[in-house]
């Protein structure tokens, strides 16, 4: 079955990520030819492409308040001494939750969760879980079902 579109794109996003994460800005600057190699060439879905650029890019400039909203949550945890993947699950899908209107919390954090446990440790995605629910919750996010708080 093949992914999903934006699971496919929040896919891609992590692996320029967990790059970005380890060699630093000079990534963004092959960013084109990355997606390329990663999103099958330039002839994937151009809305895959821009949905992976704009986390990407988001996630990147963003990346000192993400990182400060992870660590104040993430209770005995210190952000530099997490998995790098997981470290970027949380980053992608903080962002979502604080950033990207159109994606409901559950799904952030269902997505989150499940590439931490196909690119992570067995533990990871209940790692992921707790803290993305803490971050949805101090960010007024009503019960993880719904896409916005209650009137």
């Amino acid at each position: 079955m093949p992914l999903r579109k934006r699971t496919r794109a929040r896919e891609a996003a992590l692996q320029v990520l967990y790059q970005l994460d380890l060699r630093g800005a000079e990534v963004l600057e092959q960013i084109e030819p990355i997606l390329d190699r990663l999103l099958d060439g330039g002839g994937a879905d151009p809305g895959i492409r821009q949905f992976t650029r704009e986390l990407v890019l988001g996630c990147w400039g963003h990346r000192d308040e993400l990182d400060a909203r992870i660590a104040a949550v993430a209770e005995n945890w210190d952000i530099r001494r997490m998995a790098v993947i997981d470290r970027n699950v949380l980053r992608l899908a903080t962002y979502e939750l604080l950033f990207v209107a159109d994606v409901p919390a559950k799904v952030a954090i269902n997505e989150a969760i499940d590439l931490a446990k196909r690119y992570s440790t067995g533990d990871s995605g209940a790692f992921v879980n707790g803290i993305l629910d803490r971050i949805r919750m101090e960010a007024g996010g009503s019960s993880p079902e719904s896409s916005s708080p209650i009137s």
